[in-house]
């Protein structure tokens, strides 16, 4: 998102919806709540499944009254990622989360675990609310999605074993699922048709999956500064990235049974060979592979939307793609 213009588009909407977020947080009793919540919502993050919420029903209503019905629809799906990054803080142990301490370790497990109930509770409320049995059962999907993805993953990992069709079932879970219902409801709050609704969360699986990948690049690639995260951090828990996947499936027999032998060490012995595990990914051509992918995804993402009339959302939606391709954390 090189482009001033979109950038600030995006800016402002995130701020808007904060804004939208804080009045409709007003109505939380409890002190101690409101206070966790306001901890994890406002946390940093630049709002991108609301964002595409009012998006999409930009651009299948274009010229419609209802601006605030998007904004309020939007927040269903912040509470829901937010709600999932709370209880996946829990299930890892996990004391920080973008640089600051996680609720459970200010507040303590029931605390946090309470805290997602409630956001899961006021998403699926704000879903009815504003786009009624379609809109709870888009959320409701997209949960069952995320939930078994998480199960597939854990299985996956005590096995010692996973594939390319096995990464791409994950991430469509994990991810895919809940960017594709937020592009999906704009649609349906818009009134939009079939045709529309599966356009749209064309865009927003194909969104996810490339932002998975990415995640995975920058594993590797990025800056731990930008990341705040360490290199190799994914390798050290174990985990099957898709630029280890593709290094796997083209290495050499010798040079295959090293990186199978590295990923099932000992953490510690992971976390002292990530620059041996990188060059291998790189003499294989994982990162290259896995790069082509995230691009070919975002490429039918962004085609998926000529079901839609031409307009300035258009240009907003390619910016978005084009900001999750070159992201840098």
């Amino acid at each position: 998102m090189n482009n001033p213009k979109i950038m600030a588009y995006f800016r402002e909407s995130a701020a808007r919806i904060d804004q939208v977020m804080r009045q409709d947080l007003d109505m939380v009793c409890d002190p101690q709540l409101a206070e966790v919540l306001r901890h994890v919502i406002f946390n940093g993050g630049k709002r991108i499944r609301p964002q595409l919420t009012v998006l999409t029903w930009r651009l299948a209503g274009r010229g419609q009254a209802g601006g605030e019905e998007a904004l309020r629809l939007a927040m269903a799906f912040e509470y829901l990622h937010v709600a999932s990054l709370v209880h996946d803080d829990v299930i890892d142990h996990a004391e920080l989360r973008r640089g600051k301490p996680t609720a459970h370790a200010v507040w303590g497990l029931g605390a946090a675990i309470l805290t997602g109930d409630f956001l899961h509770s006021r998403a699926l409320t704000l879903a009815g609310q504003f786009a009624g049995r379609e809109g709870v059962g888009l959320l409701g999907r997209a949960i069952t999605a995320m939930v078994e993805a998480e199960f597939l993953q854990a299985r996956l990992a005590a096995a010692g074993k996973s594939s390319l069709a096995d990464y791409f079932q994950v991430a469509a879970g994990k991810t895919g699922a809940l960017l594709g219902a937020a592009c999906e409801a704009g649609v349906v709050l818009a009134g939009g048709n079939a045709e529309a609704r599966s356009a749209g969360r064309s865009y927003g699986e194909n969104l996810g999956l490339a932002f998975q990948i990415v995640d995975d690049l920058l594993d590797y690639l990025g800056d731990s500064a930008k990341t705040g995260k360490a290199v190799g951090n994914d390798l050290v828990e174990g985990k099957l990235t898709l630029p280890l996947l593709y290094a796997l499936e083209l290495a050499e027999m010798g040079d295959r049974a090293r990186l199978k032998e590295l990923w099932a060490a000992a953490p510690e012995i992971r976390g002292g060979c990530i620059g041996e595990v990188r060059k291998l990914i790189e003499r294989y051509g994982g990162f290259v592979a896995a790069r082509g992918k995230a691009e070919a995804l975002m490429e039918a993402g962004v085609l998926s939307l000529a079901a839609f009339p031409a307009g300035p959302e258009q240009e907003l939606f390619s910016g978005l793609a084009d900001y999750v391709l070159n992201r840098d954390k």
